[in-house]
């Protein structure tokens, strides 16, 4: 299964927001991959710095398991500064996209 969002980066951090994810933490990305999360792509638009993502995940896929996972809260806490997060929490704010087009 294919999952597809959209978040806000705040200006100016761009190249942090990059190198933070060039030196992603193991435990993290062995966190996400326990998850069963795969193919996970990042795209900044320039102009608006609206970050894209995509990924894929098993049908059995628990997202709201891991929203509680102690690495990944430590990660968006790290990531806080840089972009829009939720309110009450710092998740990044993020919009699930519909998929509308696909071509193999």
């Amino acid at each position: 299964m294919h999952q597809a969002f959209v978040m806000q980066l705040f200006p100016g951090v761009e190249e942090e927001y990059k190198r933070r994810h060039d030196e992603l933490w193991p435990d993290l990305h062995a966190l996400l991959k326990s998850y069963g999360i795969a193919n996970y792509h990042i795209f900044l638009h320039p102009e608006t710095l609206q970050l894209f993502g995509s990924f894929d995940v098993p049908e059995d896929f628990d997202g709201e398991a891991l929203k509680r996972e102690p690495v990944m809260l430590k990660w968006w806490d790290y990531m806080e500064p840089l972009m829009a997060t939720r309110e009450d929490s710092p998740e990044p704010q993020s919009v699930a996209l519909r998929p509308v087009f696909y071509m193999a």
